[in-house]
C-alpha cells in the first residue's frame, strides 16, 4: 500500500533536515561547454570534439553505486558533448529498499524507464492534482511533467536501475524538502505547526545527501534482513 496521510508528513518532516549538502554536478570542461555553445557551424563542433570526448561512462563515476545507490547525469556539465542537443540522460541506481528525495527539474520534462528491478514512483504537478504513482519493472516508464515533484523507490531486495531521459542539457534539479531548511527556524515551525519535536535535533540525525539516494522505509529494510544502514542482519 502506497504511503498515508501520516507516513507523508513524516517523510516531509524525515526529508527536510537533511544537512545543507546538495547533489551538484561539477562543470568538468567549462571551457569547451563555452565554446561549444558559441560555435558557428556544425564543422565547428566537430573539430573542438576529439574522439574521448564522444564517450560517457557512467559506470566511471563516483556515484555509481548500489549503497544505498546514485543519480549519474550525463549532461553539458558532465559530458560536454551533450551541448547543443537539447537532451541528457541519467542513469538511477537503487540498492535495496533505498528511494531518492523528492525533487523536480526545473527547466525538463522527465522519461523515466525501468532497466531492472521493482520500483514505485509518485508525482505531484501542483496544488489541487492528484498523487500519480506507478510501479515499474523492466520494460515499463512513466513520465515526470517538468516542474513536478516526483520520488521514487526500490521495492525490491535486489538492485534496481532507471534510465532518466530529459529534455535539457541542464535541466537542474531541486530537492524541495531540503530548499525549505533555508526558511528561518521559526517559520519552519509554524509552517509544521509547532510540532512537539525538536527540529533542530532532526537534523542534526539525518544523513547527508551524498549521492542522491538514501535508504527507505523501515518495513522495506526488515523484509530485506537489512539495518536502517543497509547492513545485512546476521541470522
Amino acid at each position: 500500500m502506497f504511503l498515508h496521510a501520516k507516513s507523508i508528513i513524516g517523510l516531509l518532516v524525515v526529508s527536510l533536515f537533511i544537512p545543507r549538502s546538495y547533489a551538484v554536478d561539477k562543470t568538468a570542461n567549462p571551457k569547451l561547454v563555452a565554446d561549444l555553445r558559441s560555435a558557428a557551424t556544425v564543422n565547428d563542433v566537430n573539430q573542438l570534439l576529439k574522439q574521448k570526448d564522444w564517450t560517457y561512462d557512467f559506470t566511471k563515476h563516483e556515484h555509481y553505486s548500489f549503497a544505498p545507490g546514485g543519480v549519474i547525469n550525463a549532461n553539458a556539465a558532465t559530458f560536454p558533448a551533450v551541448t547543443g542537443y537539447g537532451m541528457s540522460m541519467a542513469i538511477l541506481n537503487l540498492g535495496p529498499c533505498s528511494m531518492l528525495h523528492a525533487h523536480h527539474h526545473p527547466r525538463a520534462d522527465n522519461f523515466v524507464f525501468a532497466a531492472h528491478g521493482h520500483t514505485r514512483t509518485f508525482m505531484l504537478q501542483e496544488n489541487g492534482a492528484p498523487l500519480v504513482t506507478a510501479e515499474l519493472t523492466p520494460g515499463q516508464m512513466t513520465i515526470f511533467p517538468r516542474g513536478s515533484l516526483h520520488s521514487m523507490q526500490n521495492l525490491g531486495c535486489d538492485n534496481a536501475q532507471l534510465v532518466s531521459t530529459m529534455n535539457a542539457e541542464d535541466a537542474g534539479t531541486q530537492n524541495h524538502l531540503h530548499s525549505l531548511f533555508q526558511i528561518p527556524m521559526e517559520n519552519l515551525e509554524a509552517i509544521f505547526g509547532y510540532p512537539d519535536i525538536d527540529l533542530n535535533d532532526t537534523f542534526a540525525r539525518m544523513a547527508p545527501v551524498g549521492t542522491g539516494a538514501i535508504w527507505g522505509p523501515r518495513d522495506c529494510l526488515a523484509r530485506c534482513s537489512l539495518t536502517a544502514d543497509g547492513k545485512q542482519l546476521s541470522s
